[in-house]
C-alpha cells in the first residue's frame, strides 16, 4: 500500500492520498479475510454465501427459523437471490421450509440438524482464522482498532446496528 500511495504521489502530486492509506488496507484485509474464511468453510462443504445464510439462521434464536424476507434483509440479498440460495441449501438438507404459524400464507426457513452441525463446525473454524489473523495485535491494540472501526463504520453506514 505504501508503494501504491508513493506511486500516486509521483504521478499525481495534487492527489490527497491520505485516506488511501486506510481504505486500501481495509480493502486488502477484507479480501484476505474472505479468502481465509472461504477456505475454512470449504473444509465443511460450505461456500461463503452458504456460511452467511446458515450463520444468520443459527443466530435467529432457539427455533433457528426466520421468514425468507427477513433472511434476505439480514443478508442484504434480493428476494430472487435468496430464493435460489434457500433452494440450494434445501436440496443439500441444510435448511427446510416450514409453515409460518404467525402467517398461514407464508413460510419460515429453518436450520436442519445437518445445517446446524455444518454451521457450528464452520463457526469454530472461522473463529480460529479470526484469532490467527489478528494475533499480531495485543489486547489493547485489538480494543483500539475495534473502537476505531466501529466509529468509521457507523459514520459510513448509519444503518449499522450499534451493538457489538
Amino acid at each position: 500500500m505504501d508503494e501504491i500511495v508513493a506511486a500516486w504521489a509521483v504521478e499525481m502530486p495534487e492527489l490527497d492520498t491520505t485516506a488511501k492509506h486506510v481504505t486500501g488496507r481495509i480493502i486488502r484485509l477484507g479480501a484476505l479475510f474472505q479468502q481465509a474464511f472461504g477456505e475454512s468453510s470449504a473444509t465443511v462443504g460450505l461456500e461463503n454465501a452458504d456460511f452467511g445464510i446458515l450463520a444468520a439462521l443459527r443466530r435467529a434464536g432457539p427455533d433457528h427459523a426466520v421468514t425468507p424476507t427477513e433472511l434476505a434483509r439480514r443478508r442484504m440479498m434480493t428476494s430472487g437471490g435468496m430464493t435460489a440460495a434457500i433452494d440450494r441449501l434445501d436440496r443439500r438438507g441444510l435448511v427446510e421450509r416450514v409453515p409460518n404459524p404467525a402467517d398461514r400464507r407464508g413460510s419460515l426457513v429453518r436450520l436442519t440438524d445437518a445445517g446446524r452441525d455444518a454451521i457450528d463446525q464452520a463457526v469454530v473454524l472461522q473463529q480460529d482464522v479470526e484469532h490467527r489473523m489478528v494475533e499480531p495485535l495485543d489486547d489493547e491494540e485489538v480494543a483500539q482498532l475495534t473502537g476505531l472501526l466501529r466509529r468509521l463504520l457507523l459514520a459510513v453506514d448509519p444503518d449499522t446496528p450499534t451493538r457489538g
